[in-house]
């Protein structure tokens, strides 16, 4: 019955494009997208999502009675679930503003349970102004910069080094001269922050005040500089362990500088990111206990930071090569800790990434191979020294990706 639904979804959504291109008014829907199948082999086993498909780093090695390495062993996979569907809306003037809206959608499911599944992207309404613009619905998180997005092949787009989410939010945006101001109101939805409940999108919406975000923008002759402010609060619990109600929070903060040059034969990208509880953004961090009254049983929270910086180098069209490399490195805690921990890699000290790629781009084809060397530095959180990660062994994953891609 789901397949029947889901393939009822897309004949329909599909129906309604070709319908709107075949009109003769200005006005309708324009269907896009592509095909594409990804063929992966890791040197061993990989924290990642959908199979493997969207990789973040190695797994930590885990020992068997003859203390050989469980997670040593490789793996081999080949998916086409990142094929997507894009219509691109155009409409009539409505308060003075021109107005369109993007509705995508891909094979990725919400979890590795949904995987075929189709799942929601992107859905909004932009409305634009002579110098202003407005978006209301889905999109990319504003610290996802998609003015210099790295030109990767794997999915994960420099995850865990590049922020990644897309959440519904209302963002406005304000251009003088070669700047662009932007203030945007987030909430959560596929991408969640982690808590005592698992991952959630509860603890900010309990919070009563969406993720809050400030940025200001350079750009000229495509070069691109530009500085980025975000604060975000949750709510972990609602009652404690001892049956005491609590709005006991947590608020963290986030900045990213990045930068954009584009010469004439090469394009250079970077960006670095500073923040507490980055976790939903698909980085390294979170937040952990820092005390408990031993009375009522009400949690104070302190935040998990790291740091995070990358950079991406390509040149060429039709045969591309590019180099992506990044950092990440926890930075621990303000305050010791004396309870749980929750976030994401809150016992890794560093994470190292360098990708070398080639595309063969062909009129609506391109055959792309890109080889990831990523390491991560396990090791145990010192709890009484604010979080620190101590005693590291680091393990690392080679992967070998090829994908086909076919756009129409």
């Amino acid at each position: 019955m789901k397949k029947y639904f889901i393939a009822s979804i897309i004949l329909f959504f599909t129906s309604i494009c070709i319908h709107a291109q075949s009109e003769k008014s200005d006005f309708g829907i324009t269907v896009s997208g592509f095909l594409k199948t990804d063929i992966m082999y890791d040197s061993r086993q990989t924290i990642s999502l959908r199979e493997g498909h969207f990789l973040l780093y190695p797994s930590p090695e885990l020992f068997d009675i003859n203390k050989s390495d469980i997670n040593a062993k490789p793996n081999l996979n080949t998916l086409s679930i990142q094929s997507r569907l894009t219509g691109k809306i155009t409409g009539p003037d409505a308060f003075g503003a021109k107005t369109s809206g993007q509705l995508e959608g891909e094979f990725f499911g919400t979890a590795d349970g949904d995987i075929n599944g189709f799942r929601l992207r992107h859905a909004f309404l932009k409305m634009d102004w002579d110098n202003a613009s407005l978006l209301v619905g889905q999109t990319w998180h504003p610290l996802f910069i998609t003015e210099l997005v790295p030109g990767t092949v794997s999915f994960n787009t420099g995850a865990p080094f590049n922020p990644f989410s897309r959440n519904p939010q209302v963002r406005f945006s304000v251009l003088y001269d070669n700047f662009k101001f932007m203030a945007a109101a987030v909430s959560q939805r596929d991408f969640q922050s982690n808590g005592p409940a698992g991952l959630s999108s509860s603890y900010l919406r309990n919070s009563v005040l969406p993720n809050l975000h400030a940025q200001i923008q350079y750009a000229s002759g495509g070069n691109i500089a530009g500085f980025a402010f975000d604060y975000k609060k949750i709510t972990p619990r609602l009652v404690t362990a001892k049956n005491v109600s609590t709005d006991a929070a947590i608020s963290s903060f986030g900045t990213s500088v990045f930068f954009k040059l584009n010469l004439a034969s090469v394009t250079f990208k970077t960006q670095g990111v500073y923040g507490g509880n980055l976790a939903d953004l698909m980085m390294l961090g979170g937040y952990a206990i820092k005390s408990v009254d031993t009375v009522s049983g009400v949690e104070d929270y302190t935040e998990l930071k790291s740091f995070s910086v990358w950079c991406d180098i390509s040149t060429g069209k039709e045969i591309e090569l590019g180099l992506f490399g990044g950092y990440s490195k926890s930075l621990g805690a303000s305050d010791n800790i004396v309870g749980s921990s929750y976030g994401r890699g809150t016992n890794i000290e560093n994470i190292f990434r360098v990708s070398p790629r080639i595309q063969f781009n062909s009129g609506k084809t391109k055959i792309s191979t890109e080889l990831e060397y990523t390491s991560a530095g396990y090791g145990t959180a010192d709890n009484a020294d604010k979080a620190k990660i101590k005693n590291i062994t680091t393990v690392v994953n080679i992967r070998l990706l090829v994908a086909c891609y076919y756009f129409f």
